[in-house]
């Protein structure tokens, strides 16, 4: 009786000091110290909340599992250990039945329940919108995008990231000269995701979403972003010796603005569409000659 008034005793300020330090958590601790969060703002997508729950949730099941699991192995360590005076072997079990059924049905159902929040999740996140604000045609190729805003019938070719000093290695990049993806905020945007060449892989790193760009076939991202900013895109699949700089830069920005940008571009004389034509890998069905079948000329292209 005495030994369990100590632990209620001693379990106290262990509780206390619990609550106490989930109380002081900021927004990047609660959230898994994932991007895409900043204190008092919303996330930047729609589905960044979500990702980031799946993200933390499965971290706090797993901690708990094996904060239980090193707790049996030192009590059994503890308990069953050789004491002074001790001789011979302990008494050697065979099996014990209830043990078994505990971790193999345990197990299962951490595996099942995983699977099925993130089956959950990822079925909600790749839902494609019947009737999306915008369309956008996004081409990977080796090293730089080119976005075709189809809805608006204008197109932004982009170019290789830069170094700001071409003689010495690693210096950075100019940062105005990558190509940028220009978005309208609370607007659903369907991406139609394509490669030129090789096996790209676009990735909005606040998103928190990433989808490969395969030759040959199209996929596709419903995103719907929920504040205003620049953000940071990437290609996350190695293809080639400047997969580093195949960098972009992605504005979510106002109606106002995202019209303004679109006249822009009209402007410039970027109108039509950057179709297959332009794509490197000409043996495959329906694609020619840069410049053949196409109104623009293959030099607009970089």
């Amino acid at each position: 009786m005495r030994n369990r008034r100590r632990l209620r005793w001693a379990a106290l300020p262990v509780a206390a000091t619990m609550a106490v330090v989930l109380a002081g958590c900021t927004q990047a601790q609660l959230h898994g110290f994932l991007p895409g969060f900043e204190e008092g703002a919303p996330a930047v997508t729609t589905n960044t909340q979500r990702v980031s729950d799946l993200w933390v949730g499965s971290w706090i099941v797993l901690l708990a599992v094996g904060v239980i699991t090193w707790a049996l192995i030192i009590a059994a360590a503890v308990v069953y250990r050789r004491r002074r005076g001790q001789t011979g072997l302990p008494v050697q079990l065979r099996y014990n039945m209830p043990i078994e059924i505990f971790y193999t049905v345990v197990p299962l159902i951490l595996v099942l329940g995983l699977f099925a929040f993130t089956a959950r999740d990822q079925a909600a996140i790749e839902a494609r919108d019947p009737n999306p604000d915008v369309t956008i045609e996004a081409y990977g190729k080796q090293w730089a995008w080119d976005f075709n805003y189809l809805d608006e019938n204008v197109y932004s070719a982009g170019i290789q990231g830069q170094p700001t000093d071409p003689g010495e290695p690693g210096t950075g990049l100019v940062e105005k000269e990558l190509p940028v993806l220009v978005l309208p905020v609370n607007k659903t945007i369907e991406i139609e995701l394509k490669s030129r060449d090789v096996i790209h892989s676009f990735w909005v790193v606040d998103f928190l979403y990433k989808k490969d760009m395969i030759p040959g076939k199209t996929n596709y991202m419903t995103v719907t972003p929920t504040r205003e900013g620049t953000y940071q895109g990437k290609c996350a699949e190695l293809c080639g010796d400047y997969h580093s700089l195949m960098l972009f830069t992605v504005k979510v920005v106002s109606e106002a603005e995202y019209e303004d940008y679109i006249a822009s571009l009209r402007s410039q004389g970027f109108e039509g569409r950057l179709g297959d034509e332009y794509n490197k890998n000409l043996n495959q069905p329906g694609i020619t000659v840069p410049g053949e079948g196409s109104d623009e000329p293959a030099s607009q292209v970089n």
